[in-house]
């Protein structure tokens, strides 16, 4: 699998010693990095273009006005109800913000909470923030902003005390001084986390297309991915942010088919600009396919404003593809449990 890229551009391997890895193949040797100490994608090295970002910037987006005119926003549907009980749950709190209760440990994805000077939410928290229920583990795909928020981390820091981030190599030189003093556990592609003691829950962190990058000078420091969490015979993938690529593939040949795939679909356009980054709609649903999961969550759309397609469009491309789809596609409606 990594072959070609070791040949292209010589890499050394990583991996958390401390970490059961489970390798997609006999080939795999770990999580590439370069002589200058930059994670490499597996298949698509990410080629980071200044002339890009600026030609994108500068110029005329072609759906502007549909953009404009587009005032539909993602429903929201919460039960209050559901924290009283012990049963299993999942609640998408807009983006890539997933709560969920397994095995009766509580579980939260890539917390962005609150506006900042990056980010302003167009689609609101199903319940004030006072309500989140106490946070087991916390699971950080990569560093990006509107992933990896300082003020939300810090907000849950000081709420839960014995909470366990479960991330990528590199995060906590990042968010360490952020915490609390709570546990931070980094593990390469395809490692399996240790901390999680009798839960029945395993998870695992797995590869995806994309890039870190918070400040001037450290691109690719950090590693970014996604999240395969099993339970019992239930599965549930956690995409992160991904381009399309082989990668998809791996995850079922290493592990196996999830029964719920949360997968990103926003933040597309324009495509020449965003495709090593985040995936299509209809690239969304290959991988879905590749993955032969069984269910189809859309995420990472209508909540922030990333980029140049309509707040809804992602929804509107899956419903007109939907046939393609071999599986269940779910309506995406904020705080509305999943399981």
């Amino acid at each position: 699998m990594c072959d070609s890229l070791e040949e292209e551009n010589p890499v050394h391997f990583v991996s958390n010693p401390a970490l059961k890895t489970v390798a997609p193949g006999n080939s795999w040797k770990g999580t590439p990095m370069d002589s200058k100490g930059r994670f490499i994608d597996l298949y698509h090295p990410f080629e980071a273009s200044l002339l890009d970002v600026l030609t994108w910037k500068l110029s005329k987006n072609p759906q502007k006005a549909e953009k404009k005119a587009d005032e539909r926003r993602l429903d929201v549907d919460f039960d209050e109800r559901i924290f009283e009980g012990t049963e299993d749950y999942l609640i998408w709190l807009g983006h890539a913000t997933f709560l969920m209760r397994i095995n009766g440990k509580v579980l939260l994805t890539d917390p962005v909470l609150f506006d900042n000077i990056f980010l302003t939410r167009k689609s609101a928290l199903p319940f004030p923030l006072e309500s989140l229920p106490p946070i087991d583990y916390m699971l950080l795909s990569h560093n990006h902003r509107d992933h990896c928020d300082k003020k939300s981390l810090r907000f849950l820091s000081e709420r839960n005390p014995s909470m366990v981030i479960l991330t990528g190599l590199g995060i906590q030189d990042i968010i360490g001084s952020w915490m609390d003093g709570q546990l931070i556990q980094e593990a390469g592609w395809f490692q399996q986390y240790n901390q999680l003691g009798q839960s029945g829950i395993t998870i695992t962190y797995v590869p995806s297309r994309h890039w870190s990058k918070r400040w001037l000078n450290d691109d690719n420091k950090s590693l970014w991915g996604g999240f395969l969490i099993t339970y019992g015979d239930r599965s549930i993938y956690f995409m992160g942010d991904s381009g399309a690529g082989n990668h998809f593939s791996d995850i079922k040949n290493a592990l196996e088919s999830p029964d719920l795939c949360l997968m990103g679909v926003g933040a597309f356009r324009p495509e020449w600009f965003m495709n090593q980054s985040h995936i299509s709609p209809s690239d969304a649903i290959l991988a879905f396919n590749e993955l032969e999961g069984k269910s189809f969550f859309p995420m990472h759309f209508g909540t922030f404003d990333l980029s140049d397609e309509p707040m809804m469009e992602p929804w509107d491309i899956l419903l007109q593809e939907e046939e393609k789809i071999n599986g269940k596609l779910i309506v995406p409606i904020v705080g509305k449990n999943l399981l």
